[in-house]
């Protein structure tokens, strides 16, 4: 997987994952706060990469790192924390089927982003692609 098509990969497993992630959690938040299964969903997530990073050697100090990497995984981490209470309490509110592809909005809002923050300029075709999927969601969310 170290092809120039390496992210590739790793963005399908990230696909089947999240996919997989939605219908687990709309089963796992039955009978339970949605913020409480967010914590507990976090609390295993954090075992579970404390124990791959000790394993792969990937540990390093993180004092060594800038402060500039320190303030956007900070933010980072904020806006994943944000998002994973928006989705399970929508979750808790709405179908899987609805609530996943609504999220997926997320695709949309990062071309814009990128353009906006990083400077990362779409082709035309890549923006049509993207206009399709906000016009998915559009229907998705107004069908119900």
């Amino acid at each position: 997987m170290t092809s120039s098509n390496g992210w590739l990969y790793w963005a399908l497993g990230s696909a089947v994952f999240a996919a997989l992630t939605a219908v687990f959690a709309k089963i796992g938040i039955q009978g339970v706060d949605s913020d409480l299964a967010t914590l507990i969903r976090t609390v295993v997530i954090l075992i579970v990469l404390a124990v791959f990073v000790a394993y792969t050697g990937k540990w390093v100090n993180p004092a060594t790192l800038s402060t500039k990497t320190w303030a956007f995984l900070i933010l980072s981490a904020l806006a994943t924390g944000a998002s994973w209470v928006c989705y399970f309490r929508a979750l808790k509110l709405g179908t899987a089927s609805q609530v996943a592809p609504v999220d997926k909005l997320s695709l949309v809002l990062v071309a814009v982003f990128a353009y906006w923050l990083l400077g990362e300029r779409p082709s035309v075709s890549e923006w049509s692609g993207l206009a399709m999927v906000a016009t998915g969601v559009i229907v998705i969310a107004l069908s119900r």
